[in-house]
């Protein structure tokens, strides 16, 4: 076994130490989970430290036979990529449970399921043969309607219900895509299936599928229906692994497997990946620049931003797909910042109406402060990654795609305007006297929210710490493109 296996089965054997523990004694069971969340942060960060940029390709492989009748293996590794989304796996782990930890509902429950899915997200981006890689994603999709259906809020069973229907349907393509794979190919190995020539056709063909079936997780417009709903229903931390990590899934899945194996079909779709990133971004932006709920505001945010990933993996450049990728890696430490400050909040008010707030800042300083920087970070300011991320998406999508790169970069400006509206409602306009009494963030509230806000600044004032080890795994994948063209 390697690091990449015991990054995998950390959080796996955490959930099994808590069936262990009495369902009473919830101090020591959110204890246990917060050293297992430590262990997996310690890990995938000793794996960010340790891969060996200048040897770059996959590191820590791992392949072990499973069904050698089917030469289908349980085979890991990394690459720049796959190590830039182990870490945001990591760092949202560890924030989600230190986020949760004044929970009092079935607290044993939770924290299995929240393990399981992570452990899910960490075989998606370390997997190296798709079925294994396939069974990981279900993994961490499915206990998310558990997590929303329960300890979820509002039309919560409405939006567990909606969210599992609309990933399962996606599930569907992607199976029906893996299958006509190792029919034609005879393994699933994705590092042998770079290497294997398939007709235009088929590459057409296949790549629609995981188009459609990796798009819904991303999510691809129209297919993003779930996402709003999905958000605002779920708990917090579930809240913040969903758009922190869950929706990096389908985009991560594009570039390993959609692009790096088929290139010609990749580039045939190309066009249409960047109309509707143009969709995205602009139409989102403005759909939550009308919402009334702050974390309806936030979700569709998220959607809108991560229109930006798709208009850079639509352009399959060196830099737009760099881009895309720390766009991923940006994106996931904000939006999980975003969602747990709108948690916080929350528990403290009991409301997330934006016409119920104001000033704010007067009683809540700390969270001002934090909201301001993720909301600056939010709309691109320079000095957060969010900006060095977007600039290489439009640095390279505008040498394939300019009249569409000039439109999508108005929703930067869209951005600014319900970001900068939320952000002086809230906590600038009008004292509101109903909140006199509320008290700041302080101890365990403030912790994971500083430890996020230290993370997206470190990035972006240093941001080839993590753009380097990314180009390493765009590289090869640029490489098979331009084989293929």
């Amino acid at each position: 076994m390697s690091l990449l296996s015991y990054i995998i089965l950390t959080p796996f054997i955490g959930a099994a130490m808590l069936v262990l523990i009495p369902e009473k004694q919830t101090t020591f069971i959110k204890l246990v989970s917060a050293l297992f969340a430590f262990i997996g942060l310690a890990l995938s960060f000793y794996l960010f430290l340790n891969y060996d940029k200048s040897l770059g390709g996959m590191q820590f492989v791992e392949n072990i036979p499973w069904i050698k009748a089917f030469a289908i293996n349980y085979k890991l590794g990394a690459d720049g990529l796959s190590v830039s989304m182990a870490l945001l796996t990591g760092i949202i782990w560890f924030a989600g449970v230190l986020v949760t930890w004044n929970l009092q509902e079935r607290v044993k429950e939770f924290f299995i399921y929240m393990l399981i899915l992570v452990g899910g997200v960490f075989g998606v981006f370390l997997s190296l043969d798709l079925l294994v890689l396939f069974i990981f994603l279900e993994i961490a999709v499915i206990p998310k309607f558990i997590l929303i259906h329960i300890w979820g809020s509002g039309k919560k069973e409405y939006s567990a219900m909606k969210y599992t229907l609309y990933l399962l349907a996606g599930s569907a393509f992607s199976l029906i895509a893996l299958i006509l794979i190792y029919i034609h190919s005879s393994t699933l190995d994705v590092t042998q299936l770079a290497l294997i020539t398939y007709s235009v056709p088929f590459q057409k063909f296949i790549f629609f599928l995981l188009l459609i079936g990796f798009g819904v997780i991303v999510p691809l417009w129209p297919l993003h229906r779930w996402t709003p709903d999905g958000h605002s229903s779920a708990p917090t931390a579930i809240s913040m692994l969903l758009a922190g990590v869950i929706m990096k899934l389908g985009g991560y899945a594009l570039i390993r497997v959609g692009i790096g194996v088929f290139p010609a079909g990749a580039a045939f779709w190309a066009p249409l990946i960047a109309v509707i990133a143009v969709v995205n971004c602009i139409y989102i932006a403005l759909v939550a620049m009308v919402q009334k709920d702050l974390k309806y505001v936030v979700a569709n945010s998220s959607i809108s931003h991560m229109g930006y990933v798709l208009i850079g993996i639509a352009a399959m450049n060196t830099i737009s797909l760099t881009g895309a990728a720390s766009q991923m890696f940006a994106h996931g430490i904000m939006a999980a910042l975003f969602f747990a400050l709108v948690g916080a909040i929350y528990n403290k008010t009991h409301t997330r109406m934006l016409a119920d707030f104001g000033g704010l800042a007067f009683q809540m300083p700390r969270a001002a402060t934090l909201f301001l920087i993720t909301g600056l970070a939010s709309l691109g300011l320079p000095g957060f990654f969010n900006f060095v991320a977007e600039f290489l998406i439009f640095a390279g999508a505008f040498k394939v795609y300019p009249v569409l790169t000039t439109v999508t970069i108005l929703a930067v400006v869209i951005t600014a305007i319900y970001v900068l509206r939320v952000v002086q409602q809230m906590f600038f306009g009008p004292r509101n006297p109903k909140w006199d009494s509320l008290t700041d963030l302080k101890g365990i509230e403030l912790v994971p929210l500083v430890f996020l806000a230290v993370i997206l600044l470190w990035f972006g004032l240093v941001p080839s710490s993590i753009t380097n080890l990314i180009n390493q795994g765009i590289d090869p994948i640029v490489a098979q493109i331009g084989g293929a063209l």
